[in-house]
């Protein structure tokens, strides 16, 4: 058959040495860092549901006839624990639920983390304290998981791992699809059978959950350290950033409840404040039902915001701007009114969490942590089953990367070893203090680790007659 007759190989083919060899080195090295990711992540879906069953002596209550003020549920929680100021409180959205009262400035307690007063809506009592952190009201159990999986508990530092993984896991994920779909497409069989079963599973799961991982990658990224900072900017640039709502009033003199004071409804001293009771039912008439967290006034120029707090679909997430003496409303913010890319954003990283659609987000999200830790397995185990008779963990060979690129005749020649080691430099390894040659006439010892092979069907010039 003449090389006129020949058909010109497919782009996919001639990229499938190298997104090979790509798939095979990114998991190898970056597959511990995934697995952390996706057994800490694992644990997260969970901590939800065991958050409610450990703290549910103060997350729940007996449901009463009628709630008190909520200004008499804050004064009850300021008595019982007198320490740091107000920082935020958030009514009971449940009839069975406590009401939280956040106090920040809190000795022994970082600055990002808030304590969490538990009061009984009916009768006042505090059923306990707890350190709470971040907009989901995550308490120390789920804190916990929450950290490790994010930083290791490691700080700052510990974030670069997460980061690393969520680069890499789409390259990853990338790859293992153009490799199913090609091998798919050309029907082509594995010359080393060894740890075929390992190799289905591997492919089957990885192309049902590839669409869950690139958006795993995609979210994870969006507050990371480096790419969610550029992803910040770019939203910037493009006028999509996350609105909040104007906080600021006019001077009132003489006015301004300030934060950890008793926010009644008068306060003494020649200060006024229409006082939480009437900033919840302002809100109330603003359209801002349960779930609710009341931030006080920051200062004497500032104002009640008051905002909802449900990530779950269908999600409330207006929030308005009180004026403390008035009790008027200043500004209005709609979750409607968010740039596409700010809603985009929300939605990514409370599906992330696992809060958008709730328990269903939850077992997704679990299912997704379990099929990665297993495609790890599997790639490990037919890494290991492959080393059993030959080199230890060498991906298979299928021939040169540049071995189906028409070239010259003067040039075919050249080995597709050198094209390799030009592809992804791989240093010349040398054992005993000589060069190991990859040809037939020098085989390499069982054990020894080599990825520039030559291609079959282009002995060198050296080579001796082919092998049995």
């Amino acid at each position: 058959m003449g090389p006129a007759s020949v058909a010109a190989p497919s782009a996919l083919r001639t990229l499938r040495p190298l997104v090979l060899r790509l798939h095979f080195y990114a998991g190898v090295f970056v597959a511990p860092f995934l697995l952390v990711a996706a057994v800490t992540g694992l644990l997260y879906a969970s901590s939800f549901q065991a958050e409610e069953i450990v703290y549910a002596h103060e997350l729940t209550v007996p449901v009463g006839d009628h709630k008190l003020p909520i200004s008499q549920q804050v004064a009850a929680a300021r008595k019982a624990h007198p320490e740091g100021t107000v920082s935020a409180v958030r009514p009971s959205p449940q009839p069975d639920a406590t009401t939280r009262v956040l106090l920040s400035g809190v000795k022994g307690i970082p600055a990002d983390h808030t304590r969490a007063v538990f009061v009984d809506p009916y009768t006042g009592k505090v059923r306990g304290a707890l350190e709470q952190y971040g907009s989901t009201g995550a308490l120390p159990l789920r804190t916990w998981i929450d950290e490790l999986h994010r930083d290791l508990h490691l700080g700052d530092t510990g974030r670069l791992y997460s980061e690393f993984a969520a680069r890499w896991l789409w390259v990853i994920t990338g790859g293992g699809l153009v490799l199913w779909f090609g091998r798919r497409r050309a029907r082509r069989k594995v010359r080393d059978t060894t740890g075929r079963r390992s190799l289905t599973l591997h492919g089957t799961v990885g192309v049902w959950a590839a669409g869950g991982l690139f958006f795993l990658s995609a979210t994870g990224l969006t507050w990371s350290t480096y790419a969610g900072a550029n992803i910040g900017d770019l939203r910037e640039a493009l006028g999509q950033s996350t609105p909040s709502v104007t906080a600021t009033v006019s001077s009132h003199e003489g006015h301004g409840a300030m934060a950890g004071m008793d926010m009644g409804s008068h306060s003494g001293g020649g200060r006024s404040d229409v006082g939480l009771d009437a900033i919840l039912k302002r809100a109330r008439a603003e359209g801002l039902s349960d779930p609710v967290e009341i931030v006080p006034p920051a200062d004497h120029n500032s104002a009640y915001v008051v905002r909802q707090i449900q990530r779950n679909w269908p999600e409330k997430q207006d929030s308005i701007a009180v004026d403390p003496a008035t009790g008027k409303v200043t500004d209005v913010l709609r979750f409607s009114d968010y740039p596409l890319l700010a809603k985009l954003t929300r939605w990514g990283i409370y599906a992330h969490t696992g809060t958008l659609f709730g328990l269903a987000n939850q077992i997704v999200l679990a299912g997704l942590a379990l099929a990665l830790i297993l495609l790890i397995l599997w790639g490990y185990r037919m890494w290991w089953q492959r080393g059993r008779g030959s080199a230890f963990g060498r991906p298979v060979r299928f021939g040169g990367i540049c071995s189906s690129l028409k070239r010259p005749r003067w040039k075919q020649a050249m080995s597709s070893t050198r094209c390799n080691a030009a592809f992804i430099a791989v240093p010349v390894v040398r054992v005993g203090g000589r060069r190991i040659r990859s040809s037939s006439e020098n085989r390499l010892p069982s054990g020894v680790f080599s990825v520039a092979t030559r291609s079959p069907a282009e002995p060198g010039p050296h080579a001796g007659p082919p092998g049995p």
